[in-house]
């Protein structure tokens, strides 16, 4: 569950960004006429992801009958691939987010055709979307219990705690620190992900893969995996009561990879503690 509400307020925080970015400056240069562009194409962005998600599931069902712990360790290594792209590129990129959409809204208006502010948002909304149903695909490929609607509630929660933290920052038009949101999630993502690394290495020694090792230690009575407190861990940052040498090490080697990677000091654009987000006029 863990896992599940981390993804989903990080996803849908940035799809909500986004179109709030959009909004602001539609607002900001009196283009209020064209606010139902974007919210078709944030709609129908929203609905194509959902779509995606039931295509998912209806076909990851024949897949898995080709091997269920082959296909799972193959999604489970998939999605540590998108889950570290997504956060190398969002600490690369998202401070030039607003300059992006505002270059993009103004090129719309110099050609006359700014119902492209629809294409904006539907590509911001599918793509969050659909990373979203990528990313817990694999977090549930990865689950040792079946969470059910806890992991309903927690995806709602997460959408829920995004949507207040995207209207907080439009309506309150003050500066919010962005980069500072953006680092920390991508910790504990880079954990999560961390911990899906561990999970898949695991599942090759199952295989047969890689040899088969003891566990270096057992904590499952202080804290047993399969229960609640011991899932939302292993969600959320990998905690395993029983792992092996292999898993602990898969484990310290990603992160040290990951956080060289993506908060090794690699150019970037500008800095800027805080992205001043413009008051909207009165309505």
């Amino acid at each position: 569950m863990g896992a599940t509400f981390l993804v989903t307020l990080r996803e849908a925080f940035e799809a909500s960004l986004l179109l709030g970015l959009v909004y602001t400056y539609l607002d900001k240069v009196g283009e209020h006429r064209q606010f139902r562009w974007v919210t078709l194409g944030g709609v129908l962005g929203f609905a194509a992801s959902v779509l995606m998600g039931v295509a998912v599931a209806f076909f990851s069902g024949p897949l898995l009958d080709l091997g269920p712990d082959l296909i799972g360790t193959v999604v489970i290594f998939g999605a540590v691939i998108l889950l570290t792209w997504h956060a190398w590129w969002m600490q690369q990129h998202a401070r030039g987010i607003r300059s992006d959409v505002q270059q993009r809204i103004d090129s719309a208006r110099a050609t006359q055709r700014l119902w492209i502010v629809g294409l904006i948002a539907f590509a911001g909304v599918f793509r969050e979307g659909a990373e979203t149903v990528l990313f817990l695909w694999g977090v549930m490929a990865q689950a040792t219990s079946p969470a059910g609607w806890g992991n309903v509630l927690a995806g709602v929660a997460g959408v829920g705690a995004a949507a207040l933290l995207g209207f907080a920052i439009f309506r309150g038009g003050r500066n919010v620190s962005l980069p500072r949101f953006f680092a920390i999630t991508t910790a504990f993502i880079l954990l999560l992900a961390a911990g899906l690394f561990s999970t898949g290495i695991g599942r090759l020694q199952g295989l047969g893969v890689l040899p088969v090792a003891t566990s270096l230690w057992d904590t499952s009575d202080i804290l047993s995996d399969h229960g609640i407190a011991g899932s939302f861990l292993g969600g959320l940052v990998g905690y395993r009561s029983r792992p092996t040498l292999p898993e602990v090490i898969a484990y310290g080697a990603y992160l040290a990879f990951a956080v060289l990677l993506i908060f090794g000091g690699g150019r970037r654009t500008a800095p800027s503690p805080a992205v001043t987000v413009p008051a909207t006029r009165g309505r």
